[in-house]
């Protein structure tokens, strides 16, 4: 790519992103980031990376911004012709994804050009290799869409009362905390999505990247798939979210899709490192026993209306939030007739039931869990006991 224009595009891409005043909690973190290693950003597309990266792009001296969707040299010789000329000590290179040797000529940029680097993809199915190959030198940072509490912070521009895992599992819920339950539902409507500040059409956006992650990121990823397979892929997305979250599966997706249950857990495989679908194995070690499959927040709205979808959606909101936090989950599977609550976090010895204002406790019956706790949509709920379920999202991580 020629130099000038690179300059160009590095200085509007600064100029563009000093009209976003607010920052997600990342960049600061990411700002006071030390070291030799590399930094990779690994998120859905939709979730502010490119945002991130370009401000601090303005706030690290002598850095430079290059978005690698665009970019079409040869990476090592630019950065190092970049380094040269202009006397530069950071990069932050967008959407490495597109950028086929990427994995490649990291390791060369690591080794002979003394720089740092931060970089992001939207997939983290290219970035695993990372983990392995060089687990030393490149530290791999996660950014979720907005957890409950980090949209009310941007929404509302004031604290939010403090709320620890401990509080919330052990102690009755703070009454200002439970008059934000009020922002709940446009939460799960779309608003976790950071571009949902600024646009008003946020299903339009979804359906977009859905199609982009489909059609464009999948293929990058896996040079083999066919389009064939990529349609099925589309379809087994729908498939999930026209459905209940009971009984999604490897085999009932093969079989609703006419697959095999092998390109099934391929499939799914990809959607999940594509953070379309989440996927939450089973407790225990009986490898026989199926995952539960999910989608993302709010993807199943693109499928159902809100209050047909609203069962699915707070369980998609449970599991999400529980990966943005950290935790470890696996639900519980249950025999045929048999009710039990929805979810066990190991490390807690805690179980959860997930559902609306009439949950009970009769899932618990005969269990021996330090906690059993229900986690229903309902201001009532405020007990040791019974919470509500939107505060789970208002846990400080």
């Amino acid at each position: 790519m020629e130099f000038n224009k690179l300059i160009e595009l590095d200085r509007l891409a600064k100029e563009g992103v000093t009209k976003y005043t607010s920052h997600r909690k990342l960049y600061f973190k990411l700002l006071q980031d030390k070291g030799k290693h590399f930094v990779g950003i690994i998120g859905p597309r939709g979730v502010g990376k490119t945002i991130t990266l370009r401000q601090l792009a303005v706030n690290i001296p002598k850095s430079f911004y290059i978005s690698m969707e665009s970019f079409d040299g040869n990476m090592f010789d630019t950065l190092k012709k970049l380094k040269e000329k202009l006397k530069l000590e950071t990069f932050l290179l967008d959407e490495v994804h597109s950028y086929n040797d990427f994995d490649k000529e990291i390791q060369s940029v690591y080794e002979l050009l003394n720089i740092k680097v931060f970089f992001t993809s939207s997939t983290a199915l290219s970035m695993s290799k990372y983990k392995n190959d060089m687990s030393r030198r490149v530290l791999l940072k996660y950014l979720y869409p907005f957890s409950f509490r980090e949209y009310l912070e941007f929404k509302r521009k004031n604290d939010i009362p403090k709320l620890t895992f401990d509080d919330f599992i052990n102690k009755e819920i703070d009454e200002n905390i439970l008059l934000l339950g009020e922002y709940f539902y446009d939460y799960i409507k779309g608003g976790l999505m950071p571009f949902a500040l600024d646009e008003t059409d946020v299903f339009a956006l979804l359906d977009n990247i859905l199609t982009t992650v489909v059609y464009k990121d999948i293929p990058r990823i896996n040079k083999n798939i066919t389009m064939e397979e990529l349609n099925i892929i589309n379809k087994l997305i729908k498939f999930i979210g026209v459905s209940s979250v009971d009984g999604i599966n490897y085999s009932s997706i093969a079989r609703n899709l006419g697959i095999t249950k092998y390109k099934a857990e391929q499939y799914v495989s990809l959607l999940e490192q594509a953070f379309i679908i989440q996927v939450i194995m089973p407790e225990g070690l009986n490898v026989l026993k199926e995952p539960k499959i999910l989608l993302s927040l709010p993807y199943r709205l693109l499928y159902q209306e809100f209050d047909f979808a609203l069962g699915g959606l707070r369980e998609d909101f449970f599991v999400q939030t529980c990966k943005m936090f950290g935790k470890d989950i696996s639900y519980l599977k249950s025999t045929i007739g048999a009710k039990t609550p929805d979810y066990i976090l190991p490390d807690s010895n805690i179980v959860l039931e997930i559902g609306g204002k009439g949950k009970g406790r009769s899932q618990f019956k005969g269990m021996k869990f330090s906690k059993k706790i229900i986690l229903a949509d309902s201001y009532e709920y405020n007990t040791v006991d019974k919470k509500p379920l939107f505060a789970f999202g208002l846990i400080e991580n």
